[in-house]
């Protein structure tokens, strides 16, 4: 099964393909794709999408793990990334993918074995299960790349239990 993990975005959206070798998580691809701060919010969303596309159509995911919005301090920054989440969903919606959304705490713990873990602790463990010479360089795509594991992971346990391509939330 080939996972695209996202962590959502409008400035920086780190996202990662993966797949699983013989009980072995293996990372296809992964990166941070930035948009123009100088340009308007309706098209950084859309060169966000298109981006999302792309990477769709050329790695053809079954699903697609996106970490759940949570309240933020910041209102602005919160309406930010639910827009730019959004369009992300719509792409997924749009190619047919399985979805599965979690919470940071359970990717965190899914990664790590602890809910509350910081982030060397997880772009560590990101580096050791991927077998990766080095942590990635960027959080948002160490982010993705531990979105796609715990994704993983849980549609694994939601099609053994129900054999299901729905959304998944936990």
């Amino acid at each position: 099964m080939i996972v695209l993990g996202i962590d959502p975005g409008l400035e920086r959206l780190g996202w990662a393909v993966t797949t699983e070798e013989r009980g072995t998580p293996r990372a296809i691809a992964f990166g941070c794709f930035l948009t123009d701060r100088a340009a308007a919010v309706e098209e950084r969303l859309a060169r966000i999408q298109e981006h999302v596309r792309s990477v769709i159509a050329a790695h053809q995911p079954e699903i697609m793990a996106v970490e759940m919005l949570l309240f933020q301090k910041n209102v602005k920054t919160a309406i930010v990334v639910a827009q730019a989440r959004g369009v992300v969903l719509a792409a997924a919606a749009e190619a047919g993918l399985g979805l599965v959304e979690q919470t940071p705490n359970a990717i965190k713990l899914a990664v790590t074995g602890y809910g509350a873990a910081d982030k060397k602790q997880m772009q560590r463990m990101v580096q050791v299960l991927y077998r990766l010479a080095e942590p990635p360089k960027s959080d948002d795509a160490a982010d993705a790349l531990a979105i796609a594991f715990s994704g993983h992971a849980a549609a694994m346990m939601h099609r053994r239990t129900d054999g299901g391509r729905g959304t998944l939330r936990s």
